[in-house]
C-alpha cells in the first residue's frame, strides 16, 4: 500500500468513532440517543433540500463537506451539550487541539482542506458557513418538537434559551428562522417546552 492510500485509510478508520459519539437528542422514530455520524449525515441532506431557504447563493458542496466534518473533533474532545455554559469555557481549545490531531492524519492538502473548512464553519463569516450553521442550530430543535421535548424536559430548558441559542439561524435563512419560531411556540403551546423559568418554592 502506497503511503497515501495508508494515510487516507487510517483517517477514515479512525473517524469511524464518530458513531460512538453520543449526542443529548433522541432520534424522532425511536428511543435511543443519535450519534454524531446520524446528526452529520442529517445535516448533509438538509442542506440539499433546503439549500434554496439559504438569503445568499451558496455553494452547496462545499456547505455539505463543512456539515460532513463540523463534528468529527467530537471524537476527541466529546459533545458538550448546547445550554452547557461552563462546557463551552474550553470547548474551542479542546475541539481545535482534536482537529489538529484527526486532520494531521491525512495528507497535507488534505489536512490543510479539512482544517480551514472546520475553521469556516467555526467562524460563520461565510454564506456557507453562515447556511451551514443555521442547520445545525435547527436540526435538534426539530428532534425536541418530534419528541415531545424530551430535552428540554430534561434539562429544564425555556423557550427564552431556545431561541437565544438558535437566533443565528436567522444569519443563513430568514425563512428557517422564521420556521424555528413557528415550532418553538408549538412547543410552548403544546407544555412540552416551559415559558419561563420554572419557579423554586420557598417552603
Amino acid at each position: 500500500m502506497n503511503e497515501l492510500l495508508q494515510q487516507q485509510m487510517q483517517f477514515l478508520i479512525e473517524i469511524d468513532k464518530l458513531k460512538t459519539i453520543e449526542r443529548q437528542t433522541r432520534i424522532i422514530h425511536g428511543d435511543r440517543r443519535e450519534n454524531d455520524a446520524e446528526h452529520s449525515w442529517h445535516l448533509a441532506m438538509m442542506a440539499l433540500i433546503l439549500q434554496g431557504h439559504a438569503n445568499q447563493n451558496v455553494d452547496l458542496l462545499k456547505v455539505m463537506k463543512m456539515l460532513l466534518v463540523h463534528d468529527l473533533v467530537e471524537i476527541d474532545a466529546g459533545d458538550t451539550f448546547a445550554y452547557d455554559t461552563v462546557g463551552y469555557t474550553d470547548k474551542y481549545e479542546r475541539e481545535i487541539q482534536a482537529a489538529n490531531r484527526l486532520f494531521g492524519l491525512l495528507p497535507q492538502a488534505q489536512a490543510e482542506e479539512l482544517m480551514n473548512l472546520w475553521l469556516e464553519f467555526e467562524a460563520k463569516e461565510t454564506p456557507e458557513a453562515a447556511f451551514a450553521s443555521s442547520l445545525d442550530r435547527m436540526q435538534p430543535v426539530i428532534h425536541n418538537h418530534q419528541n415531545e421535548g424530551d430535552t428540554w424536559m430534561k434539562n429544564n430548558i425555556t423557550s427564552e434559551q431556545v431561541l437565544n441559542r438558535n437566533r443565528e439561524v436567522e444569519r443563513g435563512s430568514e425563512t428557517l428562522w422564521a420556521y424555528v419560531q413557528e415550532i418553538v411556540q408549538d412547543s410552548v403551546d403544546q407544555g412540552i417546552l416551559a415559558k419561563s423559568a420554572p419557579q423554586v418554592s420557598s417552603e
